[in-house]
């Protein structure tokens, strides 16, 4: 009680101060209150459960082992593969070079708690009301009063706060199927590692939802070390409401199958990339699927001393810890593909990698989707990009190029595929198989892909794009065979396609139920430049809903 005291003494005192100080003590009550009643542990050992100690089968004769990585905020730009970068990515580049990749592939969202529902899922998330990401109410207050300087100011509705679900039960309902659970039936050992925010309460959990072990972050991100660490490198973002509300709330800190918090023994991602080596180790004598969803580049902007000291090139001090994030990636990447070949497990292991969005625009940082237009939470080819890249070498040819469209939500099918699994039949499934072209370069079909969050919309029908947006109110049309970085909005010109594709739009939404919990939050993100750039007139932008 008297600890309870003391905290609302402190919170009066602030606001006497004045609203600045009230606004710093804000970001920091729901790290305050949640350490109180958790506090993070010291580090402990993970025992990954041991398969057997001899193979039934030689690999080759098993089913492949599956990993798919899955970065965090990625943008099309980070990585050498496609001939950009900021740093060089050779290991993730590999993965391309030595297996196959998908011309136009595409996040499920701009942000990451829908896109990574409809990976484990294969179907829209609309279907399931997961139509915006986990976010606890004081987090969108947060965005709402202490956004972005300019013209255009966040928008926070409070009076859709009361009677919302708490925030742990925001997630995948435990009705829903996921990839774990149909490889589990399949005769695989499931692993989860890193990221998951697809809910936090009892049922909508990693080890509820189809996998057998898991060690990870159950919220949006986390820091990658203390931030006093000998061996870390900050950039904090002071312009960035999103970025202090982690730095105050979400701790250095993992949980390992629901247990309490504690603290990994080094940078996260060289963490992550550890235990995924341990948990590849125990499961070698028996067919495994490891989902790897590392929290990086994701803000808070954090990297190793060693990979920032080896960075002297690059001059600005964000531009370099983002970079040296990227290099902890790449790191990931070759210690994986390193620890299957020395086990002999690298020909018949297939390895899937992917990003859950575009690069953010809140980093302050150009170019991280080039050459697309747009950013996370924008459906603009920036925000939706990702990467796929497939390596099997024992079923997928070096090189292997496929044209078409892909996306997120065509994982399920394919792992269940590769595994021999079995996909539901027992309800409506988006999810399309791309094993074959993967295998042989074969275009893929014709098809038609919609996003959504609130009012703000989007469909792909072939070539042609649509965006629909309510604040403001207007559409813009692209025909993206000819203008595929989106330059030249052909609304004006051709009112009849508009009205087609709207329709499409009208005619899938009406098809989903309501999303499970309200948007509380829309706030601003222009098309063209970061959040760092002096706002002029005629900017493009939208209202991104959360």
């Amino acid at each position: 009680m008297k600890k309870r005291w003391i905290l609302l003494g402190t919170a009066v005192v602030l606001a006497a101060a004045g609203t600045a100080a009230w606004q710093r003590y804000w970001f920091h009550l729901p790290g305050i209150v949640s350490n109180f009643r958790d506090p993070v542990q010291p580090n402990q050992p993970v025992p990954w459960a041991a398969g057997p100690d001899r193979a039934e089968t030689p690999p080759a004769q098993r089913p492949p082992n599956i990993i798919l990585i899955v970065t965090d905020d990625m943008g099309m730009n980070d990585i050498s593969a496609f001939g950009g970068g900021i740093v060089p990515t050779p290991a993730i580049d590999s993965l391309m070079t030595e297996g196959a990749s998908v011309e136009s592939f595409y996040a499920a969202n701009a942000t990451c708690s829908p896109s990574r529902a409809a990976m484990l899922t294969g179907r829209y998330p609309t279907r399931f009301g997961f139509e915006f990401t986990a976010v606890p109410p004081i987090f969108a207050e947060n965005i709402g009063h202490g956004g972005q300087l300019g013209p255009h100011r966040p928008i926070f509705h409070a009076d859709r706060v009361e009677g919302i679900m708490p925030y742990k039960d925001m997630g995948v309902p435990a009705s829903e199927i996921m990839i774990p659970e149909v490889l589990q039936q399949a005769g695989y050992r499931t692993l989860h590692i890193g990221k998951w925010h697809l809910g936090e309460a009892k049922g909508l959990r990693p080890e509820d939802q189809g996998f057998d072990e898991s060690l990870g972050i159950m919220a949006g991100g986390g820091l990658f070390l203390p931030e006093g660490a000998p061996d870390v490198v900050n950039a904090k973002l002071p312009w960035d409401p999103i970025d202090r509300f982690i730095w105050a709330n979400l701790p250095f800190a993992v949980q390992w199958n629901g247990g309490r918090r504690f603290a990994p023994d080094r940078y996260l991602t060289d963490y992550f990339t550890d235990q995924a080596v341990r948990a590849i180790d125990a499961n070698k004598n028996r067919p495994f699927f490891l989902y790897l969803a590392h929290t990086a580049p994701h803000t808070p902007l954090q990297a190793l001393k060693s990979d920032y000291d080896a960075l002297g090139h690059i001059n600005d001090h964000n531009s370099r810890v983002y970079a040296a994030m990227l290099v902890a990636l790449d790191r990931s990447v070759a210690t994986i593909k390193a620890k299957l070949q020395a086990e002999g497990l690298a020909n018949n292991t297939l390895i899937l990698f992917t990003s859950d969005n575009g690069g953010a625009w809140y980093v302050g940082m150009d170019d991280l989707n080039k050459p697309y237009r747009g950013w996370k939470a924008t459906f603009f080819e920036g925000g939706l990009r990702a990467p796929l890249f497939a390596r099997w070498p024992a079923r997928i040819p070096p090189g292997t190029q496929v044209k078409g469209v892909a996306s997120h939500l065509d994982l399920f099918a394919t792992l269940a595929a590769a595994a021999g699994g079995t996909v539901p039949a027992d309800r409506a499934m988006d999810s399309l198989d791309l094993l074959p072209a993967l295998s042989t370069g074969a275009a893929l079909p014709p098809r038609t892909i919609f996003w959504r969050s609130g009012e703000y919309r989007a469909v792909r029908a072939g070539d042609w794009k649509l965006q629909v947006s309510a604040r403001p109110s207007r559409v813009w049309l692209h025909n993206l065979a000819d203008d595929p970085t989106e330059q030249r909005d052909l609304s004006a010109a051709m009112p009849e396609k508009v009205t087609e594709l709207r329709a499409k739009i009208t005619a899938q939404a009406a098809a989903m139920p309501p999303p499970l919990w309200p948007a509380l939050i829309e706030g601003p993100v222009r098309i063209d430049v970061p959040m760092t750039a002096p706002w002029k007139d005629g900017q493009d932008l939208i209202y991104w809903s959360n």
